[in-house]
């Protein structure tokens, strides 16, 4: 796989440093390589409209899958209502799916893969996810 270089820029911010320092797999968005993310028994697929024009793709890889990525709702001007109003609640499911990941992120500081090994990365992936299934229904735990 091809991976683009890119150099950050010299400033306030993070100070520039090699080329192969700076291009990892993260740089690589996820509609690019939307056939290894399928398994093929997916029901439904979905995404935001840098999925656009990957039905083909959805099909091939996954042929009982319904598409609910988000599609153009704005052409030469004209806003198609129900299209819009389709690509606003497509958002709420993405939405649940991606919360766990956030509290990982945010509450359990699970943002940078410390080299341990893969047993103990594995087994604090694991720990983590499972507080991060208790944290968000800590409110319906407690009866608060």
């Amino acid at each position: 796989m091809l991976i683009e270089p890119f150099y950050t820029k010299a400033g306030n911010g993070r100070p520039p440093v090699g080329l192969e320092m700076s291009t990892t797999a993260a740089n690589v968005q996820n509609a690019k390589v939307l056939d290894r993310l399928l398994h093929g028994s997916e029901t439904r697929v979905y995404g935001d409209q840098a999925y656009l024009g990957q039905r083909a793709v959805i099909h091939a890889h996954a042929p009982n899958a319904k598409d609910f990525t988000n599609q153009r709702y704005r052409y030469r001007g004209v806003v198609d209502e129900v299209d819009r109003g389709k690509n606003r609640t497509k958002p709420a499911v993405r939405a649940k799916v991606e919360h766990p990941f956030g509290v990982i992120k945010r509450v359990f500081g699970f943002v940078k893969v410390r080299y341990r090994g893969l047993a103990k990365n594995t087994r604090r992936l694991r720990v983590s996810c499972g507080l991060a299934n208790l944290f968000v229904v800590r409110h319906r735990l407690l009866g608060t």
